[in-house]
């Protein structure tokens, strides 16, 4: 799986999972330079805490487009040290 934004592939990995039709990238598996801080949480009630990133591509920033569960609740723990994408970020095979 691949996940493209702004005309550049920012992730790949054979080993996503899908939780609520969301593919889970393991992080290591993402351009740590796309990457920049957040402050964004938001809460769900199965997952537990998520605590987001912002994406940096060619010079533009894609606001909380990334998002992870540093601590995912047990019904979760298939998710740790993964992170998801929305906001425009193709995931494609």
């Amino acid at each position: 799986m691949k996940a493209i934004w702004n005309g550049e592939i920012i992730a790949e990995s054979n080993d996503t999972v899908v939780v609520e039709n969301n593919h889970y990238f393991p992080k290591e598996s993402v351009k740590p330079e796309c990457l920049g801080d957040s402050q964004t949480h938001t809460i769900c009630p199965w997952k537990g805490l998520a605590s987001y990133y912002s994406l940096t591509v060619n010079g533009t920033t894609n606001p909380d487009a990334v998002w992870y569960y540093p601590d995912p609740k047990p019904a979760a723990s298939q998710i740790k040290d993964r992170v998801a994408f929305w906001k425009g970020v193709q995931i494609v095979e």
